[in-house]
């Protein structure tokens, strides 16, 4: 310990070394005007012994000052000192140090502080996606498990099967799980994208109909096994949006695959409409997934958008995983664009997208890469 105060003692004179430098110069010029204004006075030189009285007088108070203000920041200088000295540094200690008595001090406590809070953010930040990667990771492989083993029980089937019929039925149900798998798949990855969107952007003009086309003919199936009959309102025979096709088609898949999945358990036929219309002064263009099907209950739908929130229509069916509507909307608020839920249960639910015309491209790459 005594040792770490004569360490720190040295480093504070070191540091002010050319304040005490200043303080012996003005000393001396304070003598030498002196002595010239005696001898324009024909006084003479002053005595020797009073020259060195001043000197240690001098010497004395200022190691009076010094020793002073070196107490009065002891405490501060022994803190960052160990800090510094210490192999393993815990950021706990920065909260516990001393907050300095110069403004200089002060102003290096708070930025520590400032940049502690900062940290502290972050890697809570990070702990919360890392586990809600693991999460949903773990969820994602459980949900695998289920088409893997219908595929290869329905192979162990057809190849014990003599009849066409049930040969057929039987590929279709794997053509089916396929399905689930590939989609899975394709979620994992946008997952994966997702931390680092700004490096899969293209920003473009998109035949936004031509697009929902191509997304409802991927589901046709599904629509009709489902009884769903899809279709699109439109007013006008082009309608272009700024934005990212490839993140647009994953939004108009998650959107339509669950209007699909809820409007399935509802018996009889059901409508699924997507509309697309400009606002009055052109600059948004509204986006609508309009479904039939089993709704929303009132107090899930404001935690719809939350990770692995399935809700009570969640546990109606094996496929929810929670993380559908999650990604839509972390998608939407990357590309500039909103998003907003309408349901009624037992009635059927409405998802309203809103895209701004125009200047999306330099809106969105204008946010910070690395945060």
């Amino acid at each position: 310990m005594r040792r770490m105060v004569l360490k720190v003692l040295f480093s504070y004179l070191k540091d002010r070394i050319v304040l005490i430098f200043t303080y012996y110069v003005g000393i001396l010029l304070t003598v030498i005007l002196s002595w010239l204004d005696m001898l324009g006075q024909g006084l003479g030189f002053m005595k020797p012994e009073n020259l060195i009285y001043l000197l240690i007088l001098s010497t004395f108070i200022l190691g009076l000052g010094l020793a002073y203000d070196f107490m009065r920041q002891r405490r501060f200088l022994m803190t960052m000192a160990q800090m510094s000295n210490n192999t393993n540094p815990d950021l706990q200690e920065i909260i516990g140090m001393a907050s300095g008595t110069t403004e200089e001090q002060k102003w290096t406590n708070g930025a520590l502080h400032h940049q502690y809070r900062a940290y502290m953010d972050q890697l809570n930040a990070l702990q919360l996606s890392q586990e809600q990667q693991h999460h949903f990771t773990n969820q994602w492989v459980h949900h695998m498990k289920t088409p893997v083993s219908v595929i290869d029980l329905h192979i162990q089937e057809t190849k014990n099967s003599e009849q066409l019929e049930e040969t057929k039925s039987a590929l279709t149900s794997i053509q089916e799980e396929n399905e689930r798998i590939r989609l899975g798949l394709e979620m994992m990855l946008h997952t994966a994208r997702l931390d680092k969107f700004e490096f899969d952007l293209h920003v473009q003009r998109i035949d936004l109909i031509a697009l929902v086309r191509q997304v409802i003919n991927e589901h046709k199936k599904a629509c009709i096994h489902g009884e769903i009959f899809p279709k699109i309102e439109c007013d006008e025979p082009l309608i272009e949006i700024e934005t990212d096709e490839k993140w647009m088609r994953f939004i108009l898949n998650q959107l339509i695959i669950n209007a699909i999945k809820y409007s399935k358990l509802k018996p009889g036929t059901k409508q699924l409409t997507i509309r697309a219309v400009r606002s009055e002064d052109s600059a948004e263009t509204i986006v609508q997934v309009i479904d039939t099907g089993i709704g929303i209950v009132a107090h899930d739908l404001p935690r719809v958008i939350e990770p692995f929130f399935t809700g009570e229509n969640g546990r109606k069916g094996p496929e929810s995983t929670g993380m559908g509507l999650f990604l839509v909307h972390e998608v939407i608020q990357k590309l500039g664009a909103q998003i907003a839920f309408e349901s009624t249960e037992g009635e059927g639910t409405t998802v309203t997208l809103r895209f701004r015309s125009t200047g999306i491209y330099h809106e969105v790459l204008k946010k910070p890469i690395f945060q």
